[in-house]
């Protein structure tokens, strides 16, 4: 069949090996049997001799069986074979009427013999022994009778006999072990259960059961000669027993009877031998029943006449005919578990789990025969499966499995720390079990399951004793300890609480002893205590502990307390304890080969301190009740010592508990205490004379011995009975005579009516009168009736109230009480402030007034009253006795009593204040409102009618409350009260009913904060809005973040500013990284480009296309997706921009930008054709930036040749003109000589202009530049050389021009005109470079005006300087060079000093104005020194007057920040501060924060609550920057002149002033880390980043970490490293995982002020490989035991605790210390310098100044303290 549901798979049998070799002939193996340890294998043959096997087989040993009569024959055979449960007796039946009991031992070697034998007077033909029964074996005889052997009495009982005497074939047991079945010859099987002793039928087979077997689920198999394998179930009624389920063989040929069965330990397979062959059956839950799992057929085995399962169910023995034994290997299926553990399931419920290294196995089965499942091996020890309704837990070491009733959750913790138990923790339940026990001891709630907080005690005794002690200690909540024992005596009861600790500060560590029987227990305080659970009785062993713990395997407590080392050795003694002085911490106890050592830590090395083993192991021997060796312990010390004496003390009162007096006797001895032993000498003494008068015993049970016992014990009573009970009337009263209690003696007298009773009175009497004892005298003579004697006696004994009782009782009926004796006796009273008493004697005698003065003195008021009111005295003696028990009874605090006597007394004030302080309010009010209100304290009452307000108020009964607060004249009492309450129409009705405006919003806004402080919000909105402070209800939820309050409100009250308000939110969730909230800010503030340029920043590109395209339209998505395709660049933003229809738009754009890399890259991606033009601009980009070799091959390239040449020409370099037109474009030659020519013809060159147009062939231009300078002689020479035709021409256009008058002014005039026109508009329209070009055209050729030209010159200097500082040295130069060209020498050299421009370098104009600079084209950006006020003074000084907020915002959107600056500050602060601000924003927005912290440093940041959420981002981008000391420096400028301008006035935003000061702290440390690191100054460099730490959030918590940790390992503080680089690890992994800080462990962090609430960044600070390296190094070093794993500690210097090394606040007492200007540790009071205010380390102090001479915060120079 196949494998059933759940099971690893089908049985397979595989064979082994042959064990017993067959014989030739017969030789029937009658009986094979495992014992239940599977350790030994018995098997027997018809030669009668028990072979024994090891559980491998391999045979150990044998014995011979011997005959029931020792000289009988042996012709007898062995007809069955069992081991005992503990598998140390072999059971043997004897067909020769007998069943011998071997016993064998446990291990091999050990002797044999025989130890029990039942003798019968028939044969015996089967033997069973049920493994509940150890000490009864089951057998069965040929008449039909099943018996029992009783190994105890060796005796055999009949348990049933078969009503036909019907012979027993075979006997089976139960798997439970508590029932047998039998079968018979007739075919019938009977059944008997021990539990109640009734046997029953079970079914009846078709024939004799020879092959019978009892498995799991209640089969029993039976088979026979019928061929037939029948299973029945035991449980089953008639019909059942009718119907089993059959396998018929009968028709099969080669099928023979069957003569053997047996089941598999687990029950769920069942071999049956037969001929040749055994089947195997197993049961399927599919089919709900038996399935043949296959035959095993084995030629010539013959019949299989024995099987035997190994009980572990991993192997299968056979026996047959012929006396052969094979083993084969049983198993469903094997599994190697890492590699150290080899599990073989033998079926679905029972596996077999063996460890590889030794061999040792130990078997694990479910007993309700369900699937095993999650099978484990923890710490390779323990084991742990489960089933569906069980959980299995094992010892492999102890071999003990124990199985117990749950339900699996999956979610179980398993703590395997405690010895004999497992503790379980699930579901918020702790339950314990133990190894071995099938239940769980006991279970508990608690929500403290840490390992420190629960102790669990399973005690044993090592040597046999009976009672066995199981507790759990545990926190019910963190102030209360519950100890609960679980013992087996309250199995059936359940676990029962023995001891409940209340404490009244936290619990921090507990602990049981070995012996469960006291608690140890430490508080938060540190302060450690001691519970002794018998007494019920606690101690405080020491104030102050840092360390305690048992030492493992006793009683003894080892703590420590400062630098002393504690030890208790004995915990019944806790005031007796050993102190050795140390000078380290504790870090271990250690105990082995005979000694015990304390481990302490001191100076980096670990030293042992030696314990008292001899002391140790006393207490393990009391406990185990071995005296004898306790006291051979206690000899070997040395006596007189305290800790020696508490253990005398401990064994003696031990030894007198369990009856050892001799060596009760010797402890006495040896404490000193000689009375004592000599007692117990005589006890023992008594104790033999009754064993000797008894015949026996040891005498402890005779009366005399038992009443001596008591005696000891100081029973007097039970010592008393025993002698009385045995007519030792005399001996009773000789005890009380010894023991000096003649009182009791004369009682025993009496009630026995002792001949001596009046004698002993007597002497009794005597001897109280002797010993002093008055009081006792007198109650004797009071007794006896002689009333003077009693008095006398009382008066003696100074009992002055004795004697007046008896004067008291008696006076009515005697006249021996004179007026002297009662006078005597008052004066004793009076004496004695006994005032009561004595007026109760002078009332007796009627004398009222002394009696009354008595009783007042007495404070007896209620009888002085008495006195009066029976007297008839004045009402106002009654009101002054009145007033005087009020007062008394206030003074003994009973305030409530003394009211009503007050107010008898007419004195309400009092009775008010009584009924206040008692707090009778209500009767405190009725009192109040009953005074009259003329001439009362009015203020005194005001005050009354406060405090019964408050009451009323906690009461929540408000109406009267208010009553009293407005008659108090507090109506602002009354209004806090309503709004507590949340009565808010009741508070309002009251504030303008009875306050003025002011008072009122004063009182709701003071309320408003107070609730906003406690986060009730809303109520605190409903405060502010009240008196209509709208704004405060703002800033509240902006303070706390909840905007969408903020912006409801804003909505409300403040439209106007709705827009302006989403805006700033979504800057600020922009600054926090929440950027989809931000973006639903910035839609609602209708300023989507802000929210597609957050997106930008971010890096965000898909959501900013997305917000583009669904506000701004397709237009501004596609420029966007430029945007983003230029940011990626290559072939993924080509094809981005390509998907968008933009690739060259975005290549011009790039282009028009001056990003040409990005352009070449795009075109060459996704546009070659455009590759051409982006040649050809970047060679316009470059000539307009003078670069022209490069230019020129730009053009090159881009195929255009003429623009080179043409730019050579504009520039005049006529050479690269030439030498490009010859190369690229010969066609071009001509033009560039034509031009070359034209030039030199401006230059007045006519010369060379003349050969150089002849050189170009063009002689026509020579003669036309002559004619038209009037030079008739060379124009005729040239034409007469070169064009001899234009000589007539020439000479008539001489003749001509001769009477023309000259047209030149009005010329000039018309060319001036124009060009100056023309640069003015440019230059209005923000064309400066174009103007400056457009007034340099004006030249001398243009117009002979000379001002005019000056005045041109001018402005295109003033318009370069002022505009276009990129062109100004060259337009300088250019406009010197044209000043000397018309003689203006002394104004060129003016102009070029002015400048700083050296006159050397002058020259023509490098840039002349052959076209406008293109739009948005890249100038050179540095500043040329002078030309600002040399433009100034050309302009007469105008700046200030053309200062103005649009010429500030244009230099601010050409980028020239200094020229925007200057303007800003020409027009105001304000407006210089708002540039200052624009320009550090750009600077961060543009991924500069260092240089927006320099801007500010430089141009300040003004104190403005709307810039600080700015300038805490620049510090977050710096601190989260470089940290390299540069970018800090101009963030510490800035912030330290923000912090100081805010310090003035500290009360206005005093929460940003506080986060500005963190920011500029954390500035401070990152720039002394940075530097320590670059001078090699590693230790300072590693406490600056630690301190850096407290600072998380502000710096990125995984950077601070990982270089703080970096920094300590560099400055080898490797226990700092490891935690800090742990802790790194531990938030990278969760960046990783998306979880947040919340799942971060702060175990190791909860005593620091580091803070643990920070956001995780999102990019990881350092590589995956530098963060594998850390991985690596934090593992390696987390199993080096030399590095402490934990932070280090310093001593705080107000509490002396422990706390964090580099921690600002205490732990403990949270005492603050100062941090140190340098490394930001706590400072030490006595090394703490002082420089300009601020408190240093002095080691750190000088070791910084040393290096580099200032003071680490000013910058200053600062010299070494000493």
């Amino acid at each position: 069949c196949g494998p059933r549901r759940g099971c690893p798979g089908k049985m397979q049998l595989k064979y082994l090996k042959t064990i017993l070799q067959a014989d030739d002939g017969i030789k029937k193996v009658t009986a094979i049997t495992w014992s239940p340890n599977s350790r030994r294998m018995a098997a027997v043959t018809t030669d009668r001799v028990v072979q024994l096997f090891d559980e491998n087989g391999e045979r150990k040993d044998k014995f011979s069986t011997k005959p029931a009569q020792p000289d009988g024959v042996k012709n007898f055979v062995v007809r069955g074979m069992a081991f005992s449960p503990d598998s140390a007796k072999l059971a043997i039946a004897q067909s020769d009427n007998i069943v011998f009991v071997y016993k064998l031992g446990l291990e091999w070697g050990d002797k044999k013999s025989i130890c029990n034998k039942f003798l019968q007077s028939k044969p015996v033909t089967a033997l069973t022994w049920p493994q509940r029964r150890h000490n009864e074996v089951v057998f069965a005889t040929t008449e039909g009778k099943v018996k029992v052997g009783q190994l105890k009495t060796n005796k055999a009982a009949t348990l049933y006999a078969h009503q036909d005497g019907a012979y027993c074939v075979a006997l089976a047991s139960s798997p439970c072990g508590e029932k047998i079945c039998s079968g018979h010859i007739d075919g019938t099987v009977w059944t008997f259960d021990f539990a109640d002793g009734v046997n029953r039928k079970l079914f009846a087979h078709s024939c004799a059961p020879y092959a019978l077997s009892w498995g799991a689920r209640n089969a029993v198999v039976a088979a026979g000669a019928d061929r037939r394998v029948c299973f029945y179930d035991a449980l089953g009624d008639e019909y059942a027993a009718s119907r089993p389920q059959t396998f018929d063989y009968s028709d099969d040929e080669n099928a023979r009877e069957f003569a053997s069965a047996s089941f598999s330990p687990a029950g769920e397979s069942v071999a049956v031998g037969s001929f040749d062959r055994f089947q195997l059956f197993t049961y399927s839950q599919q089919r709900g029943g038996w399935v043949e799992a296959g035959t095993k057929h084995v030629a010539n085995l013959y019949t299989v006449s024995a099987l035997g399962w190994k009980p572990d169910g991993s192997r299968l023995a056979t026996g047959a005919l012929c006396g052969t034994v094979d083993i084969y290997d049983a198993c469903v299926k094997r599994q190697m578990y890492a590699d150290k553990f080899e599990f073989t399931y033998v079926s679905g419920s029972a596996v077999v789990v063996k460890r590889l290294v030794d061999g040792s196995k130990v078997s694990v089965s479910a007993g309700n025969g369900q699937d095993l499942q999650g099978l484990n091996v923890y710490k390779e020890r323990f084991l742990v499966a489960h089933t569906t309704d069980s959980l299995i837990v094992g010892d492999l070491e102890a071999e003990k499995i124990a199985e117990v009733p749950w339900g699996w959750t999956g979610s179980e913790k398993f703590d395997f720390d405690t010895e004999r138990v497992c503790v379980v923790h699930s579901r918020g339940e702790v339950s314990v079990v133990e190894y071995g026990v099938n239940r769980v001891l006991g279970t508990c709630r608690t929500t403290h399951t840490k390992q420190h907080l629960l102790s669990v005690r399973v005690q044993e005794s090592r040597r046999g004793r009976t009672h066995v002690g199981k507790k759990i200690a545990y926190l019910i909540d963190a102030q209360t300890v519950r100890v609960t024992d679980l013992s087996a005596e309250n199995e059936l009861t359940g676990a029962r609480d023995v001891a409940t600790v209340s404490h009244e500060s936290k619990i921090d560590w507990l602990e049981l002893n070995a012996r469960g029987t006291h608690v140890l227990f430490r508080d938060k305080k540190r302060q450690l205590h001691l519970y002794d659970i018998k007494n019920q009785a606690r101690y405080t062993l020491l104030n102050y502990c840092s360390y305690v713990q048992w030492v493992p395997g006793s009683d003894v407590v080892v703590a420590q307390n400062m630098g002393n080392l504690c030890v208790w050795y004995s915990v019944d003694s806790p005031d007796r304890v050993a102190t050795v002085p140390i000078k380290g911490e504790v870090e271990d106890i250690e105990r082995g080969k005979g000694k015990t050592e304390v481990i302490v830590e001191e100076g980096g090395v670990q030293k042992g301190y030696p314990l008292d083993e001899h002391l140790i192991e006393f207490n393990s021997l009391v406990e185990e009740g071995d005296y004898d060796a306790a006291v051979e312990v206690l000899e070997a010390l040395p006596g007189g010592t305290p800790e020696t004496e508490a253990m005398w003390l401990e064994l003696r009162n031990a030894a007198i508990t369990d009856r050892r007096l001799l060596v009760a006797q010797r402890c006495s001895a040896a404490l000193g205490d000689v009375a004592k032993a000599q007692y117990l000498g005589a006890i023992i003494a008594d104790a033999k004379r009754a064993s000797a008068m008894e015949g026996g015993g040891d005498g402890l049970n005779n009366y005399a011995v038992k009443a001596r016992l008591a005696m000891l014990d100081k029973q007097w009573k039970v010592a008393e009975g025993l002698l009385l009970e045995n007519g030792q009337t005399d001996a009773a009263i000789q005890m009380y005579r010894d023991m000096h209690r003649l009182d009791r003696a004369v009682e025993v007298a009496t009630s026995k009516a002792h001949p001596n009773a009046e004698n002993l009175r007597r002497e009794h009497l005597d001897w109280l009168k002797q010993t002093g004892q008055e009081e006792a005298a007198g109650a004797v003579k009071e007794r006896e009736g002689d009333h003077l004697g009693a008095i006398r006696f009382y008066l003696r004994g100074g009992l002055p109230g004795r004697a007046a009782a008896v004067v008291i009782a008696n006076h009515a009926r005697s006249t021996d009480f004179d007026r002297s004796l009662v006078e005597e006796i008052a004066a004793a009273l009076k004496r004695g402030d006994m005032y009561e008493r004595a007026g109760e004697l002078y009332d007796a005698f009627d004398r009222p007034e002394e009696a009354k003065e008595a009783f007042v003195r007495g404070h007896s008021y209620r009888r002085a009253l008495e006195l009066c009111r029976r007297g008839g005295s004045s009402a106002e003696e009654v009101r002054s006795l009145e007033e005087k028990w009020g007062d008394h009874l206030v003074d003994m605090k009973q305030q409530d009593a003394a009211i009503n006597h007050f107010i008898e007394a007419g004195c309400g004030i009092k009775a008010i204040e009584a009924a206040v302080e008692c707090k009778n309010w209500k009767k405190a009010l009725e009192i109040i409102e009953r005074e009259p209100k003329r001439g009362r304290d009015d203020d005194k009452f005001k005050g009354f009618y406060k405090r019964i307000g408050r009451h009323y108020e906690q009461a929540r009964d408000y109406e009267q409350a208010e009553r009293c607060f407005l008659r108090a004249g507090e109506p602002g009492e009354a209004v806090e009260m309503y709004c507590r309450a949340d009565k808010w129409e009741n508070a309002h009705k009251i504030a303008v009913g009875y306050m003025t405006d002011s008072d009122a919003n004063e009182l709701y806004v003071k309320r408003g904060k107070e609730l906003e402080a406690s986060a009730r919000y809303k109520e605190a909105e409903k405060m502010y809005l009240t008196v209509k402070e709208h704004d405060l209800a703002i800033e509240m939820y902006k303070r706390n973040r909840q905007f969408d309050q903020m912006i409801r409100l804003v909505g409300l009250y403040r439209k106007d500013l709705l827009g302006e308000t989403h805006i700033h939110l979504a800057r600020q969730l922009e600054a926090d990284g929440n950027y989809r909230e931000a973006e639903r800010r910035y839609l609602e503030g209708k300023d989507w480009k802000g929210a597609v340029q957050m997106y930008k920043h971010a890096e965000m590109w898909e959501d900013a296309v997305r917000v583009a395209k669904q506000n701004g339209g397709a237009n501004a998505s596609k420029r966007v997706a430029y945007e983003w395709g230029s940011h990626l660049g290559g072939d993924a933003g080509a094809s981005l921009l390509r998907k968008f229809n933009l690739l060259e738009e975005a290549i011009d754009y790039a282009c028009e930008s001056g990003e040409f890399d990005n352009a070449f890259e795009l075109a060459r991606a996704g546009a070659d054709n455009k590759v051409r033009d982006v040649h050809l601009k970047h060679a316009m980009y470059l000539e307009d930036e003078g670069r022209f070799d490069e230019a020129e091959a730009e053009f090159i390239k881009a195929n255009a040749p003429k623009e080179a040449i043409e730019m050579h020409v504009h520039n005049k370099d006529w050479d690269a003109a030439t030498r490009v037109a010859e190369h690229h474009a010969p066609e071009q030659v001509t033009d560039v000589l034509v031009s070359r020519a034209t030039s030199l013809k401006e230059e007045k060159e006519y010369s060379k202009a003349e050969a150089t147009f002849v050189k170009a062939k063009k002689p026509e231009a020579a003669i036309k530049m002559y004619s038209d300078e009037g030079l008739w002689d060379d124009a005729l020479r040239v034409a007469a050389d070169y064009l001899p035709g234009k000589v007539r021409e020439i000479h008539l256009e001489m003749q001509s021009r001769a009477g023309e008058p000259s047209k030149t002014s009005a010329r000039d005039a018309e060319a001036q005109h124009k060009c100056l026109t023309r640069a003015r508009r440019l230059e209005r329209e923000g064309n400066y470079s174009g103007a400056v070009d457009a007034y340099l055209e004006l030249t001398s050729r243009v117009t002979k005006d000379q001002r005019a030209l000056e005045n041109a010159w001018d402005a295109a200097v003033r318009v370069a300087v002022g505009n276009v500082p990129g062109k100004a040295r060259t337009v300088v130069q250019e406009v010197a060079a044209r000043l000397r060209g018309i003689g203006r020498d002394d104004r060129a050299e003016e102009l070029l000093g002015s400048a700083g421009v050296d006159a050397r370098s002058g020259g023509a104009y490098q840039a002349a104005a052959r076209k406008p600079a293109r739009p948005g084209s890249a100038q050179p950006k540095r500043d040329i020194v002078g030309f600002k006020d040399a433009a100034k003074e050309s302009r007469g000084d105008k700046e200030n007057s053309d200062a103005s907020p649009a010429a500030a915002e244009e230099a601010a959107r050409r980028g020239d920040w200094d020229v925007a600056h200057e303007l800003a500050r020409a027009l105001g602060p304000d407006v210089a501060a708002s540039y200052s601000i624009k320009h550090a924003t750009m600077e961060l927005r543009g991924g500069n924060p260092e240089a927006a912290a320099d801007i500010l440093a430089e141009r300040g940041a003004p104190a403005d609550p709307r810039y600080f959420a700015l300038y805490k981002e620049i510090a977050g981008e710096v601190l989260g920057g470089a940290q390299d000391g540069v970018g800090e420096e101009g963030l510490k400028k800035f912030l330290t002149s923000l912090v100081d301008t805010m310090s003035a006035t500290p009360e206005i935003n005093a929460e940003h002033l506080a986060d500005l000061r963190r920011c500029l702290e954390a500035t401070n440390l990152a720039l002394v880390r940075a530097k320590c690191k670059d001078a090699d100054m590693p230790v300072l460099s590693a406490k600056a980043a630690t301190s850096l730490l407290r600072f998380c959030g502000l710096v990125p918590a995984d950077r601070a970490f990982f270089e703080a940790g970096m920094a300590c390992r560099e400055a080898k503080e490797l226990s700092l490293a490891f935690v800090f680089l742990n802790r790194y690890l531990d938030i990278t992994e969760l960046m990783d995982e998306g979880g947040d800080e919340s799942e971060l462990d702060n175990v190791d962090f909860e005593d620091t002020d580091i803070p643990n609430d920070f956001p995780l960044p999102t990019q990881h600070f350092v590589e995956e490989a530098t963060r594998e390296e850390v991985r690596d190094w934090v593992l390696a070093l987390s199993m080096d035991q030399q590095v402490e794993q934990t932070l280090p500690t310093r001593t705080c210097g107000k509490c002396n605790g422990q706390t964090y090394v580099a921690g600002l606040t205490c732990c403990r007492c949270k005492a603050k210390s100062e941090a140190c200007v340098v490394s930001g540790y706590p400072v030490p009071t006595g090394q703490r310098v002082l420089h300009e205010g601020r408190s240093a380390n002095r080691g750190d102090w000088n070791e910084w100044t040393m290096k580099f001479g200032t003071d680490p915060w000013s910058g200053k120079s600062a010299q070494p303290k000493y």
